[in-house]
């Protein structure tokens, strides 16, 4: 996996700009005052949850070994080659549910009415384009970020030097 998004916890503020950029980019006009007439609505694939004094963005971690991917028995969840993104195929999709047992973040969901899951696609389309992901460009405290897997242990061993040395 080359690229992954990471969630600083302590700089949430949950102000649920990542759910709302997850829903304009995933609608059919990518317009905030368009997508809110479209029919269907688009659906967020990020959940801001509150744990104590924290709020998380929780949304589909792309496993590199995908529980999801092992357990769907018609293939519709799965991984392109050489993508970092999960991927699922509507069509393909039975709706068993067994993806959404299988996820280990609770990060799957099935979708109003539809027999298709719901899950973050790391906005695909916009990361082909050479962008972030949504959710990470909509972030005001930069709560989240779309880093390189070497990139994100970078700056965490700088965090932990930082915190040891002083």
């Amino acid at each position: 996996m080359k690229n992954i998004i990471v969630v600083d916890a302590q700089k949430c503020v949950s102000c649920h700009s990542c759910e709302i950029s997850c829903c304009i980019a995933h609608s059919q006009s990518k317009n905030i005052y368009q997508a809110i007439f479209e029919k269907p609505l688009a659906k967020k694939r990020v959940v801001v949850e509150k744990y104590g004094a924290f709020s998380v963005p929780l949304q589909c971690r792309h496993c590199e070994d995908a529980p999801c991917v092992q357990i769907c028995p018609t293939k519709a969840m799965h991984r392109e080659a050489g993508a970092d993104a999960v991927l699922i195929n509507e069509e393909l999709c039975i709706g068993c549910k067994w993806c959404l047992q299988a996820c280990p973040f609770g990060a799957i969901t099935l979708g109003d009415g539809e027999k298709a899951i719901l899950k973050c696609d790391l906005c695909i389309i916009r990361t082909e384009q050479g962008l972030q992901p949504a959710c990470v460009d909509a972030c005001p405290t930069n709560a989240l970020k779309y880093l390189s897997v070497d990139q994100f242990t970078k700056e965490k061993r700088r965090g932990f030097l930082v915190d040891f040395f002083g």
